[in-house]
């Protein structure tokens, strides 16, 4: 395996980790506006 497959696929899997962690990110603040299980507030 070539540097260049070796960056291209720790790329690859870095991006996999961003997105499914931006996914938990986003559904967190709009859980916790909308008064959600995981806070009980409401904030809307």
């Amino acid at each position: 395996m070539t540097l260049t497959q070796k960056r291209i696929l720790i790329l690859a899997i870095i991006i996999v980790i961003a997105a499914v962690l931006g996914r938990l990110a986003v559904r967190a603040v709009m859980n916790l506006m909308l008064g959600g299980t995981m806070s009980g507030g409401n904030f809307l």
